[in-house]
């Protein structure tokens, strides 16, 4: 029999900032198991009392609540094309922000751990420096089953590096599409990176991603690979997409600033960090509170529907009826509404 978890015992590590229990603690909130599901929504709710923001609000004076908004961690999400060196960037980031006395939590949303039953993905290795700063964490995706899962995952993952000390939390999505909208939905700043030498840059990006973006960054401004013009590559393909913003968002909207860095060789990665700061501050502190609750009720809601899932797969009378169901469905004999009528009815049956 599994020995049970002790909640109390692992609130005081990770408030502590002992790594070996925000490891536990992530571990748990990743776990799937109904007993570990219910531990994790202990574990959260009481470091969700020794958190700024839930200080503030216990206190309930705004002026203590403007303090608190100060102090909240910096979430930032960062996608980018494949092979825009996002590992480097982050890598050449998180050093910066721990030699200037943060403390910087990597998580990544995986989409491909949906298809795979596990993460692929390699940036522990990639980020080799950062792995071994005392004052990182990096966490590859969980293996959560759906991409739903995998944001809960990570959104919790992020309140126990927060609890934890973490400062400034950055969350990679690996991938395209739903993957950046989600990632969008639990940060504060979406930074989006790319590349000058892609041929017409604008068709390899969505205008949805412009719409999402807060900050853009043209990444691998530098000379390598023989590209003796880099750097003048970068700065025209920032111009085009200034420009293309302008189309995108109206007047009096936050524009996202287009800059150009190399993660590689450090230039600019400064002023990056500088432009997500200056999205925080035009949020300003009602802004962001108001940001981050709208994401808390969203967050509610896929809470709400990721247990149900759970529950539909835990199902006694769905599972009696599964494999009927899905026979029937594969030899044309049964229609998918009357098929979803008929598994609902097992579920509401039992």
């Amino acid at each position: 029999m599994a020995r049970p978890v002790d909640v109390p015992a692992l609130v005081e590590g990770v408030r502590a900032g002992q790594r070996a229990a925000v490891s536990r603690a992530i571990t748990l909130v990743e776990s799937s198991r109904p007993d570990h599901r219910l531990a994790a929504r202990e574990l959260l709710t009481e470091l969700a009392h020794a958190s700024p923001a839930g200080r503030a609000e216990s206190a309930g004076r705004a002026e203590s609540a403007g303090r608190a908004e100060s102090r909240l961690a910096v979430r930032v999400g960062i996608s980018g094309v494949p092979g825009v060196g996002k590992s480097t960037f982050i890598e050449g980031l998180g050093g910066r922000l721990t030699a200037a006395g943060h403390r910087v939590g990597v998580l990544a949303v995986d989409p491909s751990s949906v298809r795979t039953g596990g993460s692929v993905l390699g940036d522990k290795t990639r980020m080799a420096t950062l792995s071994a700063d005392r004052r990182a964490f990096i966490r590859p995706s969980p293996s959560a089953g759906t991409l739903g899962g995998v944001a809960r995952a990570t959104v919790q993952a992020m309140l126990v590096l927060e609890a934890a000390g973490y400062d400034v939390v950055l969350v990679e999505t690996v991938g395209v599409g739903q993957s950046e909208v989600t990632v969008a939905g639990m940060v504060d700043t979406f930074l989006f990176l790319t590349l000058a030498r892609t041929g017409d840059q604008l068709q390899g990006i969505k205008k949805g991603i412009l719409e999402i973006a807060d900050v853009i960054a043209i990444n691998k401004a530098d000379d390598r690979g023989g590209h003796s013009h880099g750097e003048a590559e970068a700065r025209a393909a920032a111009r085009e997409l200034a420009g293309a913003l302008r189309l995108v968002h109206g007047r009096g909207e936050w524009a996202p600033p287009v800059v150009t860095c190399s993660g590689l060789e450090g230039h600019g990665v400064d002023d990056v960090w500088q432009r997500v700061l200056g999205h925080r501050e035009h949020l300003g502190a009602d802004g962001l509170a108001a940001k981050r609750a709208s994401q808390q009720l969203e967050f509610t809601w896929a809470l709400v529907r990721d247990e149900l899932d759970q529950r539909l797969r835990r199902s006694p009378g769905v599972a009696a009826i599964r494999d009927e169901v899905r026979a029937a469905v594969l030899s044309g004999e049964l229609p998918a509404p009357m098929a979803a009528d008929r598994i609902l009815a097992a579920y509401d049956s039992d």
